[in-house]
């Protein structure tokens, strides 16, 4: 949207408020007018000190004259408690309507779009938005107010004085004020833009947190931060634009604010030759000083700061039901699980590469922590189904992430289907690996792209509905009402969750499947049912194990046990192991 738009839009509506509020302005003005009197009677009263009493000889009526500017003084005070109190009735009712059509637009866009994921700016815009509207209202109300009257006491003042002053330093003032004006719609364009962009950069990066492990997993980082980068760069750029609208600003404000006592010194010889009393000058002098131009500076910073970021803000909430926004691409959809999406499987050798290579691999968090993985050797051959075991917090997960290349090993290599684990090959997304971590991935959507999101192309139904089938997903993909009707993630069980992902991963044409706990939500006879038949799957399966009876489904079975490690089958590890034996027991216990 334009600036020019944005100020149509505020203008118009700023109309229609302050139009219903006509008591309360009233009160404001009659309550300005003592203030306007306490301006007048400033400059005036010293002009009148010293040519009618100090320069005449006649103290005491110089003294008398300085007392009334006290009285004038007195007087102000008087007028700023009373606009204090006129104030709020302005500046609660802008608050309380702009909460109420923030709530308005909120559902609105809800009952527009339900299956659109909730208006988290709405958020922002009933508490933080409304509160800086309030308040920037309130500094600009009684700024603009203290400088028309102020104004309008310092003009009657220099021609009660003598008229020739106003001649003098209206210029000037001015001047200033239209090259002021001049830089409002431009900063407010930039000021809309700059809002816009930092919107748009916090929308990206909470997506990007909370699809990071994601992100990584399936090499799709540095397109990812290619877009982050994009955006960090348009906010560079404005506010570059907004420093440099800043700096012509403040050089209105030097304009209007320090020019007219340049010319009335650089005047005063001619002033005096022409007949202007020295009391004249002096008294204008503090108008401009004490009075005029101090009110037109905290105007210009107020209107320059205060009122273009409270046309921005208010503008959002003119703005009427947004556009429904465009299907994202397919590149731009919120990540999901480590997965093959575009590019084919790469055509397999005469002899093919392990599925899976570890050699001396050592991995700790940090240059001087204990190491969690230490030497580590292993070989999973393309078509094996190897279960991980070992107490909680022993590297289990850090070994898959190691394996999904979400993280370096510090010393060692590890390859996945010949190549290096950590970036995939040729750059893009890796289409090696996908990886399925305990807290399973379900976004807002239906239900068939939620099982179909991990496969490169268009699934046929009839793919679908056998994978659904094969997982024992039929019940819970009916009661959701069929594979293309809206889900909500937030109605999911976690057991549901896995279960959908679960199924994702089966259509997913990666030959290499992690699963790091990405069953412990369902009961046992779901869990083996999911783990044979993603085993019969074409590929490879590593599952970090939990249950004695997953582990015993395995062809072979990884113990982890600190920085040692031993791997065999289930029948011969509990005469290797005995860590495996005691694990066996506790488990047996269990179930």
């Amino acid at each position: 949207m334009s600036g020019d738009g944005a100020w149509r839009r505020v203008s118009r509506e700023g109309r229609r408020f302050l139009g219903g509020r006509s008591r309360p302005l009233r009160r404001l003005a009659l309550w300005s007018l003592l203030e306007s009197a306490h301006t007048f009677l400033g400059g005036y009263a010293v002009a009148r000190a010293l040519d009618d009493g100090f320069l005449a000889g006649r103290t005491a009526t110089g003294i008398g004259w300085l007392a009334v500017a006290g009285a004038g003084a007195l007087l102000g005070a008087l007028a700023l408690r009373g606009v204090f109190g006129g104030l709020a009735d302005l500046v609660e009712p802008l608050r309380d309507g702009l909460v109420r059509r923030s709530v308005r637009q909120a559902i609105g866009r809800a009952v527009a779009d339900p299956g659109r994921a909730g208006d988290s700016g709405a958020v922002s815009r009933l508490t933080q938005q409304t509160e800086m509207a309030r308040d920037s209202f309130a500094g600009l109300v009684l700024i603009a107010r203290s400088f028309v009257f102020t104004a309008l006491g310092a003009l009657l003042g220099l021609a009660a004085l003598d008229p020739v002053l106003l001649v003098l330093v209206l210029p000037a003032l001015l001047l200033g004020t239209v090259a002021f004006l001049a830089t409002l719609r431009p900063m407010a364009r930039v000021q809309r833009a700059a809002l816009d962009a930092d919107e748009a950069l916090a929308a990206r990066t909470g997506e990007l947190a909370a699809g990071l492990r994601d992100v990584v997993a399936c090499g799709g980082g540095a397109s990812a931060g290619a877009r982050v980068d994009v955006l960090i760069a348009e906010q560079e750029r404005l506010t570059g634009r907004l420093a440099r609208w800043t700096a012509l600003r403040t050089l209105a404000l030097g304009v209007a604010g320090r020019l007219p006592v340049v010319v009335l010194l650089a005047a005063t010889p001619w002033l005096l030759g022409r007949g202007v009393s020295t009391g004249a000058v002096a008294g204008a002098l503090t108008y401009l000083v004490q009075s005029l131009l101090p009110a037109l500076d905290a105007l210009m910073t107020a209107v320059g700061a205060a009122g273009t970021r409270l046309v921005v803000v208010l503008d959002r909430f003119c703005d009427p039901q947004p556009a429904k926004p465009e299907p994202a691409p397919e590149s731009e959809r919120p990540p999901g699980p480590a997965a093959a999406r575009t590019d084919p499987v790469p055509a397999q050798s005469a002899r093919p590469a392990p599925a899976v290579e570890l050699h001396g691999v050592r991995f700790a968090y940090g240059p001087r922590a204990h190491p969690v993985i230490d030497g580590l050797d292993l070989v999973v051959g393309p078509g094996e189904h190897l279960a991980v075991v070992g107490p909680s917090g022993i590297g289990k997960s850090t070994l898959t992430a190691l394996i999904a290349g979400l993280l370096p090993p510090g010393r060692g290599t590890v390859r996945v289907a010949g190549a290096p684990a950590l970036g995939a090959p040729g750059g893009g997304p890796d289409v090696r690996r996908t990886l399925l971590p305990q807290q399973a991935y379900v976004f807002t959507g239906t239900v068939r792209e939620n099982l179909t999101h991990l496969s490169p192309g268009p699934v046929a139904g009839s793919q679908v509905r056998r994978a659904v089938a094969a997982l024992g997903a039929d019940a819970l993909v009916a009661r959701l009402g069929g594979l293309d009707a809206p889900l909500d993630p937030g109605r999911l069980s976690p057991g549901e969750r896995q279960q959908l992902a679960l199924t994702a991963a089966y259509l997913s044409p990666a030959p290499l499947l992690l699963l790091d706990e990405a069953t412990c939500h369902l009961d046992p006879r779901a869990e083996e049912r999911a783990e044979r038949a993603l085993a019969e799957r074409p590929g490879t399966l590593v599952v970090v194990a939990h249950r004695i009876s997953s582990a015993a489904r395995a062809d072979r079975v990884l113990v982890l046990d600190g920085t040692r490690a031993v791997c065999g089958t289930h029948a011969e590890l509990p005469a290797r192991s005995p860590l495996y034996r005691d694990l066996v027991g506790v488990w047996n216990a269990q179930e």
